[in-house]
């Protein structure tokens, strides 16, 4: 689970956390964070996620954070952008219109707070030794007041490798110790989904409103 891992998955193009489309939980739960149009928003892990667009039709300043420089330069290519690369450091910064991707380890990238965060595939990468370094980094960028989106996923770990990891309600909880913490949504999967078919007992996606206090 170190950086080469990533480096790797995306050098392989073993990519099957990547959707094609617009994530349905973003676009039905993003009206719980209440952002406005010139609120800072923040996708950690953001691979080369369409939901960028998405956001960008929205807000004026969404800001990504990847490791991978196959997948950011792979999201401007397919979206035919030309962004304006600079180089801070040990990161570089691509940059077009209201989407900025931070290229770089996302423990170390600087970036000033923002006051909303959509999370949906970075803390279920993360093993569970590094969830509290994870969330403390988190916490550190978003102002206080501000709002996560955060998709979690439940199912028996022992049943299946991650990433993605399962991250239950608890664990959340205990995280996010001293955040207002709503759970908006639990979607349990049937037996037809590809995870049950691969034998998960069970699977299930939440959708959580984290308020920073």
């Amino acid at each position: 689970m170190d950086a080469e891992f990533w480096h790797s998955r995306w050098a392989e193009n073993r990519i099957g956390f990547h959707l094609d489309d617009t994530n349905p939980v973003l676009t039905q739960y993003w009206p719980m964070v209440k952002a406005t149009r010139d609120d800072r928003v923040l996708v950690p892990m953001c691979g080369k996620s369409v939901d960028l667009v998405w956001l960008a039709q929205k807000h004026n300043n969404v800001i990504g954070i990847e490791l991978s420089d196959i997948a950011v330069r792979s999201f401007f290519a397919e979206h035919l952008y030309t962004p304006m690369v600079t180089t801070i450091g040990h990161e570089s910064v691509y940059a077009f219109d209201e989407i900025t991707i931070h290229c770089g380890d996302y423990f170390s990238v600087r970036i000033d707070p923002v006051d909303v965060v959509y999370d949906r595939a970075a803390l279920i990468a993360m093993p569970k030794n590094m969830r509290e370094m994870y969330v403390e980094r988190l916490l550190s960028l978003v102002k206080k007041g501000g709002r996560i989106l955060l998709v979690t996923l439940d199912y028996p770990q022992e049943q299946l490798n991650g990433p993605p990891f399962s991250v239950m309600s608890d664990e959340v909880r205990r995280l996010f110790d001293g955040c207002n913490i709503t759970l908006l949504a639990r979607d349990e999967k049937d037996e037809t989904h590809p995870r049950r078919k691969n034998g998960l007992s069970h699977f299930a996606e939440e959708a959580w409103l984290i308020e920073v206090a």
